[in-house]
This record gives C-alpha cells, sequence and structure tokens, in this order.
C-alpha cells in the first residue's frame, strides 16, 4: 500500500485519566483528517454512550498517532470499534533510530526535536497530563485547556507525519499497527490474580520479609539485617566450591542476570537469588491490580533493540520475582494455559542459517541432547535419563553461544577446565559448521552496513563501539519478538483472550469447557506465526494449562519459596487471632 490509497488520513489524540481497575477513562479527543484540514473535538465527561467519528470499515481511512496503545486503549474504553488501519509515529521512529543515541529520548518530544520541530516544554505537557489524571469536575477553562493541549499534541503528529512519511515501509508499518491493537486488547484484558491473597500479602509483606531473611539465610550466612554482604557470600562460596564470574577488577558479579545463569548450574542459589530479588525490586504496593483482581501494565512494544514488550519490572507480574507468579489464579469457570515455543531461539538460529544439522537437532524434541550425538560424544540411543550429565554440558555450551559467551565464562558457568570449555565450543562449530558461517557473516555484513535488520524490517542501527558478540544474537531475540508478535495479532483476529506476552510465551484465558480446543488452536496460530517468519520452517509449542482453583506454578524456583512465604503468613495470621482472642479468653 502507499499513503496515497487512503481517502482520509486522520490524526487523533486521547486525553484520559485512569479507573478503579487500572484502566483509562477518556476526558476529551481530538481528530484532524490531512486533506480537508477538519478538525473534530469531543468532550466525554463521566459517563455515558457516545458516537465514534471514524468509520471502522472504511478501507479508504488511516489512523495515525503517537504511541497507538494509548489511544486504542481508549477505543476499547468507548466500546468504540477498532479502525482498520494504524500508523503509529512512535514505533517508526523508533525503528527509525533504533540504536542512536537521542538527546532528547524517543518520546513525542524527542522525536519533534530530532526533526527540528516545534514543541511543547516538558513542564508544559506534564502539567497537562495531571490535569486529566486528577478526574472529577472540570471547569470550563480547564477542558477548554486541555482540548488545547490535546490539539497541540495533534498537529504535532501532523507535523512529525510529513517529516517522516518517506521514510516509512507503509506496508511493514501497517503490521506493526495492527499489533498495537493487540497490545491494547491484552492491557485491558489483564492477569487474573488471587486478589484476597494479594491483599494479604500486601499488607504483612514488611513482617513476611523479616522472617524471611532469617529463615532462608540460615544456610547461606550472607546477611546482616536487610543488607546483602558480599564478604559473607564469598566465604559460602568458598566453602561449596563454586566458582563465581568476577569482573575485571576481580570483584564477584552480583547482578541478577550472573545469579540467574548460576542459578542454573547449582539450583541451591535459587531461594538466595528469590529472596534478593524480592527485597531489591518487588514492591507489592507498586503491583496495579483492579478491582475485578486482574493485575494490569502497559506492555510497552518495542522498547528494546530487539523489538521486544519492555514493561515496568515493579508493576508486571512476569517481571518479578519467580514465586509471586503463583498469585496467578484463574477466576471461577475459568482456565489459564500459559503456551510457550520450545527452544525458540535454537530453533530460529537453524531456520535462518539453514543449517540442516541445526534443524535436525531441533526437530528431534531435544536439540541439546541431539548435538552431542551430531558431535559423536554420547552413543545414538543414548536418552536423557542415560545420559544426564552430558545433556547439561551440551545445553550449557549451546546457551553460551547464544549468550554470547565465550570459553571463560562457559567454564566459570560449569566448573569446567578451560580447556574442556574451549573443546565444547569447538564442538559447536564444527557440527554446525553452517550456523557459524552464516552468524559470522550477519555481523560482518551489520559491521559494514552499520544496521542489522528482522524478516519484517525491524532495524537495529549501529553506532559507537559494538560487541559483536551481543550483535551475533541480535537475528533470534529480533525475530523472535517478530514472531510473538504475529502471533498475537493471528489470536487477536480469532479472538482468544489472551491476558499477556512473556518473551516466547502467551498467557491466554478461556473458559473451563473451551481451554483445551484454544489451547490447540493458539498452538496452531504459534507454529502458523513461526513457518511465516521463519520462511515454512515450523517451531513446537508446549502448554501448562492451569484450571480454577489451582494456580499458576514455576516449579523451576517459585513454588519452595512460595510454599515459605505462606508459612510464614499463616504463622502471622494465626498470631493475630490468638491475639484477638485473648481478652475474650480472660472475660471469660
Amino acid at each position: 500500500m502507499i499513503f496515497s490509497d487512503f481517502r482520509k488520513i486522520w490524526f487523533i489524540d486521547f486525553e484520559y485519566g485512569q479507573g478503579d481497575s487500572g484502566l483509562p477513562e477518556p476526558r476529551c479527543l481530538v481528530a484532524k483528517e490531512l486533506h480537508s484540514k477538519n478538525v473534530e473535538q469531543k468532550w466525554f465527561g463521566k459517563a455515558g454512550a457516545h458516537d465514534s467519528i471514524f468509520d471502522r470499515d472504511d478501507p479508504n481511512s488511516l489512523i495515525v498517532s503517537f504511541y497507538a496503545p494509548a489511544e486504542l486503549s481508549c477505543f476499547l474504553a468507548l466500546d468504540w470499534k477498532f479502525p482498520r488501519f494504524i500508523l503509529d509515529l512512535f514505533v517508526e521512529f523508533r525503528n527509525l533510530t533504533n540504536g542512536l543515541k537521542l538527546p532528547s529520548g524517543n518520546s513525542l518530544i524527542g522525536a519533534l526535536s530530532y526533526f527540528d520541530l516545534p514543541h511543547l516544554d516538558s513542564a508544559d505537557k506534564t502539567s497537562m497530563r495531571d490535569l486529566a489524571l486528577r478526574g472529577g469536575d472540570y471547569t470550563k477553562s480547564e477542558r477548554e485547556a486541555l482540548l488545547v493541549y490535546c490539539q497541540s499534541d495533534v498537529e504535532a503528529t501532523e507535523a512529525l507525519f510529513n517529516k517522516m512519511r518517506d521514510l516509512i515501509d507503509l506496508d511493514r508499518s501497517l503490521i506493526r499497527g495492527e499489533y498495537m491493537k493487540s497490545v491494547a486488547e491484552i492491557e485491558k484484558t489483564g492477569i487474573p490474580l488471587d486478589h484476597q491473597k494479594f491483599k494479604d500479602l500486601k499488607h504483612h509483606w514488611e513482617e513476611i520479609q523479616e522472617v524471611l531473611i532469617k529463615r532462608i539465610d540460615s544456610r547461606y550466612g550472607v546477611f546482616e539485617g536487610r543488607r546483602f554482604k558480599r564478604d559473607r557470600f564469598e566465604r559460602f562460596l568458598n566453602f561449596h566450591k563454586i566458582q563465581w564470574p568476577r569482573h575485571d577488577s576481580g570483584v564477584i558479579d552480583l547482578s541478577d542476570e550472573t545469579f540467574r545463569k548460576m542459578a542454573k548450574i547449582h539450583p541451591m542459589l535459587n531461594p538466595l537469588r528469590e529472596l534478593r530479588n524480592s527485597l531489591s525490586k518487588m514492591r507489592l504496593s507498586e503491583f496495579s491490580v483492579g478491582r475485578d483482581g486482574r493485575s494490569r501494565a502497559m506492555l510497552s512494544p518495542f522498547r528494546s533493540k530487539t523489538g521486544r514488550n519492555q514493561p515496568s519490572s515493579k508493576r508486571f507480574i512476569f517481571n518479578s520475582s519467580a514465586w509471586i507468579r503463583s498469585l496467578i489464579k484463574p477466576h471461577q469457570d475459568k482456565a489459564l494455559a500459559y503456551i510457550d515455543w520450545s527452544q525458540q531461539e535454537f530453533g530460529i538460529a537453524a531456520a535462518l542459517s539453514k543449517d540442516e544439522k541445526m534443524m535436525q537437532a531441533y526437530q528431534s524434541g531435544d536439540p541439546y541432547l541431539e548435538f552431542a550425538k551430531l558431535a559423536r560424544q554420547i552413543p545414538l540411543g543414548a536418552t536423557k535419563k542415560t545420559h544426564q550429565k552430558e545433556r547439561s554440558l551440551f545445553k550449557a555450551t549451546v546457551l553460551a553461544v547464544q549468550y554470547g559467551m565465550g570459553a571463560n565464562s562457559l567454564a566459570q558457568n560449569t566448573s569446567l577446565p578451560l580447556e574442556e570449555a574451549k573443546h565444547l565450543l569447538n564442538l559447536h562449530k564444527r557440527t554446525f559448521k553452517t550456523f557459524w558461517e552464516w552468524s559470522e557473516g550477519c555481523v560482518h555484513y551489520a559491521l559494514l552496513k552499520r544496521r542489522i535488520w528482522t524478516t519484517f524490517g525491524w532495524n537495529l542501527r549501529l553506532s559507537g563501539e559494538i560487541n559483536p558478540r551481543s550483535l551475533a544474537n541480535f537475528p533470534m531475540q529480533a525475530n523472535g519478538s517478530e514472531m510473538l508478535r504475529l502471533a498475537l495479532i493471528l489470536m487477536s483476529r480469532e479472538k482468544i483472550d489472551v491476558c499477556a506476552p512473556v518473551h516466547d510465551a502467551v498467557l491466554v484465558e478461556a473458559s473451563l469447557r473451551e481451554i483445551d480446543e484454544v489451547v490447540e488452536h493458539s498452538k496452531d496460530l504459534m507454529a502458523k506465526a513461526s513457518r511465516i517468519v521463519l520462511g515454512g520452517f515450523e517451531l513446537k509449542s508446549e502448554a501448562n494449562v492451569i484450571r480454577f482453583p489451582n494456580r499458576f506454578e514455576d516449579s523451576e524456583r517459585g513454588v519452595e519459596f512460595w510454599e515459605e512465604v505462606n508459612s510464614i503468613l499463616n504463622e502471622i495470621r494465626a498470631n493475630e487471632l490468638s491475639l484477638k482472642n485473648e481478652p475474650q479468653a480472660l472475660q471469660n
């Protein structure tokens, strides 16, 4: 398609507040049509039906906005049908400048500054947003001020469009625009939680933390009060002969990413990792849970360099400590399904590189075991049960390649001698020779062209010093993002209720009666999305179904900690009940 195909091009902006369930409450709308210069203004007030000014079925109309999920959430709040075609200038600006350092960021002000266009002062924008969020009764002058502000954003969006239109790949941008419809729907659906349990945890969280530190740290001895002590942790590591990654300065690396990797090798560290996360990152008071018992957070699509969603770690339950996910619980007569692609990055690498051995390994169902067989390090008849140790080492090698790790890091993560780690990486290079040639070719081409892109045109522009190892994984991560977006678009079209996207997975909701059918349909759509992105190569998926009254469980590292938290909560409740009943007992 080209822009001249559209009879009408509307620039739109809503101002809105937030209701009790975390959903938007539209205050006003301003829309301007490019060709006729016609301007429409609407003030919505507190309640009541409002007719849409847009014809959803008009194939000749295009809606243009800056960060479309915000506008589309207002469509949902007003019970308006989505327009057929959406162009999101936020996404297209991100795609145009992804990887570049932007002095003013990638907000509307940042985009206008990039193109030397006039814009409001950030303080003025903040004051107007605060006014919209305030709610309540508005005076005539306040309503006029919000409408004037709203129109200024519309005029700015039009000016930005005129600067960007010749830089936009319209066909691909419309796919990204359709994804923003899915984002708005998912944010409205939200994640069902055990609301009463959440309120209890929130109320007693400070007390729970104190007990957690005492109980869990009794196994490690690394805390002083609420402070994690590096020297004590080093003594623990030395006692258990655990080789821990260090910074160039020699100081041990205490980042969560390092803890995550090391806990996979040494599962005994999982409770400690969960405790550190819970103390440092998790703020239950900042979780957004509506009166309907659903947790909602902005998904922030396209915020990362790979195009992945980047929701807040404080408000999105899947970005927090693993144990808190056990709060996820289907409401009565409902079920949830967590559906994820199997070894997604490995499969993408195999398909894009057209490495036949790698594709064979993926299609075997256990690429790590098959890698060991192809490398002739275990018998052809070996199984996960008979050669568990070897499989673990070859899995660590595959993950090391995906993370862009060298032999030193692999040796540290597996507690292997350096020479053995080098040997494992060399086996990977010899076994999957075609993949390595393709990967190195991608990196060299990207360094030459100063950019790299996905099959659907998501760009990363290279600036400054580039780490070739991190660059090498961009095709897998970014095309994985494309795959997820397409799957969610397909699910939206099929009216499947998606509660959340999570990296290489989706959380869907359906009635108890329909859940099995919905799961199979969702898996088919995810397979279709993989074939579209990977030129016919299909990725498999697995589903974990949670039926009411059961709850979500992270069996790898969350369940044990969840049980500990609940044990403490039950003790606190019992103590409260005892104290409550004590005066009555004395009276009797």
